[in-house]
């Protein structure tokens, strides 16, 4: 059986073809897994995963991370004689279980944004791998169940390019990563494919006449442009190369949103633009770090010792009113991905009302950060200038101008990232589907093209 798998930054989806048609498979309670992970501790990760692969690939995996698996089952012994939950859990769970308790255990949101990071050791690409397998594997139970037979073929999804400094290089190391991960979850033939073609088959499907199509795929870590000849000429055809005239990609997406408004409407309540008793302002990158939940630098520089020994100094520097024990607060309690989470749900509540106000009481009792719409335009201004520097390399790139405007990904719901695409090109008709399942339903179809005819 074959499938089309969309592994997300924000969420997974699944689809299958059936009687020419994609179908999304519920993953749980809904049809998207948000890509999320929680472990009683990161070095427990490597055992949990062995246990629940099969024979034939725990086998492998053994020769593969003896010692490591050795080092993880004496750490989950630990956590079991101090009564912690010796599991992992994926998605809604795994956030539940680090808003109980976030300075316990091991929670990691969008790994898919690290695995073009540049400077990866091997033990970190390791780490990275067995996260992403227990993803994977977790998905593939998951429609195994559901479709009541194995599968064991799939077309992954991937961006034009991955978050990473190394260019080609930050590209080759993640496909690496997600590859070697398919593998020791179980799927013997995998392919993978740009996200904003996936998207742009799915859209194929409704067109009656050929266009080029600027296929403007936002999603959580990244946003792709692809520049495609779309139409029922073109929509059989296997081999598309020729089809893709240009494409672009940054690692821009709704992650990066969240994080600019949790720094614009909300590090001044921990003491961001304050300054010291000699005048000196506060670093700023000491905030930026202490939100970049989707940097793997700035999160080790936030946590590290030597900043912890910052911000002691900071504090004794500081006016007696200072609010910068907040920061060092969220610090000891490791509070980044929860703050961010704040911002996200107040982003989203700032698309239908003016104001939201998100409670931070877990740094302060009584605090509360009052966001408003004004503030979430100004803190997404240079995003929205970046996607649309990403749109122009897409069409310069192909050469021709595109007949109309094709927007999919989580991140495209946001009114103030439509309003600004039709602003800049108002001449074109821009066209919408379903934002989280359009890349899966395309991938599903390309997946047909494939492995139909073998059945995967």
């Amino acid at each position: 059986m074959f499938i089309g798998f969309d592994y997300g930054t924000s969420n997974c989806a699944v689809a299958v073809m059936e009687q020419g048609n994609p179908r999304l498979l519920p993953l749980g309670a809904s049809h998207y897994l948000p890509s999320t992970l929680h472990a009683p501790h990161r070095d427990a990760i490597a055992g949990l995963l062995a246990e629940g692969l099969c024979p034939a690939q725990q086998q492998g995996y053994l020769k593969l991370r003896g010692p490591v698996v050795q080092r993880a089952q004496s750490v989950r012994r630990q956590m079991r004689d101090e009564g912690l939950i010796d599991e992992l859990s994926f998605g809604a769970a795994a956030l539940d279980r680090y808003l109980e308790a976030p300075d316990e255990g091991y929670y990691i949101k969008s790994p898919k944004s690290f695995l073009g990071a540049y400077g990866l050791k091997p033990p970190q690409i390791a780490l990275f791998e067995d996260i992403v397998c227990a993803m994977m594997l977790h998905v593939r139970q998951q429609a195994e169940q559901q479709l009541g037979q194995p599968v064991r073929s799939a077309v992954i999804g991937r961006p034009v390019n991955f978050q990473g400094l190394a260019g080609e290089d930050s590209n080759r190391q993640a496909i690496a990563i997600l590859g070697e991960a398919a593998r020791l979850a179980g799927f013997e033939q995998v392919e993978f494919l740009y996200e904003p073609v996936a998207a742009g088959f799915e859209f194929e499907a409704r067109l009656t006449q050929d266009a080029v199509v600027l296929v403007v795929d936002i999603g959580g870590g990244t946003t792709d442009c692809s520049m495609l000849r779309m139409g029922p000429s073109h929509r059989h055809r296997l081999e598309r190369d020729d089809d893709l005239l240009g494409h672009s990609g940054q690692r821009i997406g709704g992650n990066d949103f969240d994080i600019r408004l949790t720094v614009e409407g909300m590090m001044p309540l921990l003491g961001m633009h304050e300054t010291l008793k000699t005048g000196k302002p506060l670093p700023h990158p000491l905030f930026w770090d202490a939100a970049a939940i989707n940097d793997v630098s700035a999160q080790s520089r936030f946590y590290s010792l030597e900043t912890a020994r910052s911000l002691q100094d900071l504090q004794l520097d500081s006016a007696p009113d200072s609010k910068l024990p907040r920061l060092a607060r969220l610090r000891a309690h490791k509070l980044s991905h929860q703050l961010v989470w704040r911002a996200e749900q107040g982003k989203i509540q700032l698309s239908d009302q003016e104001h939201s106000q998100q409670p931070l009481t877990e740094l302060e009792r009584g605090l509360h950060a009052q966001l408003h719409r004004d503030q979430l335009a100004q803190a997404s201004a240079p995003l929205l200038e970046k996607i649309g520097e990403l749109m122009d390399d897409a069409i310069q790139a192909a050469g021709v101008a595109p007949d109309r405007v094709f927007i999919t990904g989580g991140s495209a719901r946001s009114p103030l990232i439509k309003a600004y695409i039709k602003d800049k090109l108002p001449n074109l008709p821009v066209d919408g589907g379903d934002d989280f399942g359009s890349v899966a339903s395309g991938l599903a179809r390309y997946a047909e093209r494939l492995f139909g005819a073998s059945r995967g």
